[in-house]
């Protein structure tokens, strides 16, 4: 009877699980391991992600991460580079990724041209130094939105969740197996 109630309680959260990742566009389309930090070693998130509660407020979109002017930026994962420029005069590079994401990175001074594809850890280009608000020699602000509601739907996201997995786990109901 307990093995049936813990085989039941066990479906229900794989089920939960899946549903959830079904309305999480970076869950759904980003399987773990997928996607890689843009900096290494591991760099510091000098300052993380925060949303605003509409569009036209202001808030931080991506997250800064602490680096060194001149070193490699890679790609978080596999994609193609969609554009390489200046946006409010910082040097830009964007790719979009299976699933309706896209990932940007600035300021970086960009080897890789429009149309390129590109694999996790690709080298994009190099960290210049410039970014306001930085604590470090040069941050690396990177940025994630989801581009599957069109022009209107566009939804910026925390892209350290690419980074992120919750891996189901399930307790074994004899603590000695």
């Amino acid at each position: 009877m307990l093995r049936r109630r813990i085989g039941w309680a066990a479906t229900v959260l794989l089920l939960l699980t899946v549903l959830a990742a079904e309305n999480d566009p970076v869950a759904a389309a980003a399987p773990v391991g997928r996607f890689g930090w843009p900096l290494r070693p591991r760099p510091a998130v000098v300052r993380p992600f925060d949303n605003p509660a509409h569009d036209w407020l202001p808030g931080h979109r991506g997250v800064d991460l602490a680096g060194t002017p001149g070193q490699p930026v890679l790609a978080a994962g596999d994609g193609i580079v969609v554009f390489v420029g200046s946006v409010g005069g910082k040097s830009v590079v964007s790719l979009d990724h299976p699933g309706s994401l896209r990932t940007t990175y600035e300021p970086v001074r960009a080897t890789v041209p429009v149309g390129a594809r590109v694999t996790r850890g690709s080298v994009l280009g190099t960290l210049e130094p410039g970014h306001a608000d930085c604590p470090a020699a040069a941050c690396l602000h990177w940025g994630l939105r989801d581009q599957s509601g069109g022009r209107r739907g566009r939804a910026y996201l925390d892209p350290l969740r690419l980074l992120h997995s919750n891996p189901l786990r399930l307790k074994p109901v004899d603590p000695a197996a």
